[in-house]
């Protein structure tokens, strides 16, 4: 309940408490060290039912029986076991809890102990009252259950509405993101695989639009078609994933780790690079702590090569008892290198962090570059691990 009906739900209150002591006062004999007691029990139902409703219906039906006892109405005429304020007191707490959630069942059920009430005061005392003013609360008590279930229903609704309006705000939230991996699945189909087609393409071709090349220079483009196609394949199950609404379900293909490593050296050797891999590199992984150790290795190995081509770089894979211990050192270039985006080192981070570990980065005082990745591992997936050249 907010401020503003705070004050409302204060000043309805107090007024029920000042109109109920001013109305046993000047309309019923009743004692007057009983007035002031009655009025704020009256009151105090009305209050209750912000909070505990049906405590407070309890609360309102008792302090009308206890009222009907003690009170006896001058003039006859005035109404009798249900009082002006009794009859709007009770009302108003049957309407207010029903607001508050009471079930229409509920609301029924209190309506008929509400005219109970009333029935067996005019039974222990027929000579105060008359049924006629049983069917005036009857009625008034009927209004205020349908009114009750109206607001009910109504903040029900709301409610509902609420929940939809947050589960559409999620659903297009969702859907935008849907809708931006399907952009970048398409820029990246419609340009990078593309240029990686045409690279295909071109070096397959080559030994035939140029017959008069080297064998050497044959092997090379054989090489680079290789390598393009790989990339290629590499390219379609990121645009899957890009593509796919859910997590695929079985395996898009065999992912590289641990056990690729020595293929990769091999392949940046062949592309010009002095790589050079430490014996030991272990084996029997998870899998995913092994593609990110092969990812990690894989950028490291580009930047290096870009930066610095003509550099001496050496690759240490090691594990302990607790993690993966990765670096990449590389010795200052020989020549200038290609500017790079920054992206890689970012991907570098976000894939270590996605498994707990840490990576760090930076030039060494010889003028070169270090890379180093710490991995947190548990127990090999099968088999003892391993370690080979």
């Amino acid at each position: 309940m907010n401020r503003r009906w705070r004050w409302v739900a204060g000043l309805a209150v107090a007024a029920l408490v000042f109109l109920t002591a001013l109305d046993l006062y000047q309309h019923y004999r009743v004692p007057m060290s009983a007035v002031a007691g009655l009025a704020l029990a009256r009151g105090l139902g009305l209050a209750l039912v912000w909070l505990r409703p049906r405590a407070a219906i309890v609360v309102s039906l008792l302090v009308s029986a206890i009222t009907a006892g003690l009170t006896v109405p001058d003039p006859p005429s005035e109404p009798w076991p249900w009082g002006t304020t009794a009859a709007f007191g009770t009302a108003f707490v049957l309407a207010i809890a029903g607001a508050r959630g009471l079930s229409r069942r509920e609301l029924v059920a209190w309506w008929v102990a509400t005219q109970a009430v009333g029935a067996g005061a005019l039974a222990l005392a027929p000579d105060r009252g008359s049924w006629g003013s049983l069917l005036v609360m009857a009625g008034l008590s009927a209004v205020a259950v349908v009114v009750a279930d109206l607001l009910r229903s109504r903040n029900e609704t709301r409610r509902r509405l609420a929940e939809q309006e947050v589960i559409s705000k999620e659903e297009r939230a969702e859907r935008a993101r849907l809708q931006e991996r399907a952009r970048i699945a398409r820029e990246l189909h419609d340009v990078v695989a593309h240029h990686l087609s045409v690279v295909v393409v071109r070096a397959d071709s080559a030994p035939h639009r140029l017959p008069d090349l080297q064998d050497d220079v044959r092997a090379e483009f054989v090489e680079i078609a290789d390598a393009a196609r790989a990339s290629l394949t590499e390219m379609r199950r990121v645009l899957q994933l890009l593509r796919d609404h859910e997590p695929p379900t079985h395996e898009l293909g065999p992912q590289p780790g641990l056990e690729q490593l020595p293929e990769l050296v091999a392949t940046t050797r062949r592309a010009g690079a002095d790589v050079r891999l430490d014996e030991g590199v272990p084996s029997g992984l998870d899998p995913a702590v092994e593609l990110a150790a092969y990812r990690i290795v894989q950028e490291a190995l580009s930047n290096a090569v870009r930066h610095a081509p003509k550099s001496v770089v050496q690759v240490t894979v090691r594990r302990d008892d607790h993690a993966l211990k990765l670096t990449v050192r590389n010795g200052p270039g020989q020549s200038a290198g290609q500017p790079g985006s920054g992206q890689g080192l970012v991907g570098m981070r976000e894939r270590v962090a996605l498994l707990d570990g840490s990576v760090s980065n930076g030039p060494t005082p010889e003028g070169g570059y270090l890379v180093e990745a710490v991995i947190p591992v548990e127990e090999v997936a099968s088999g003892d691990p391993g370690a080979r050249g």
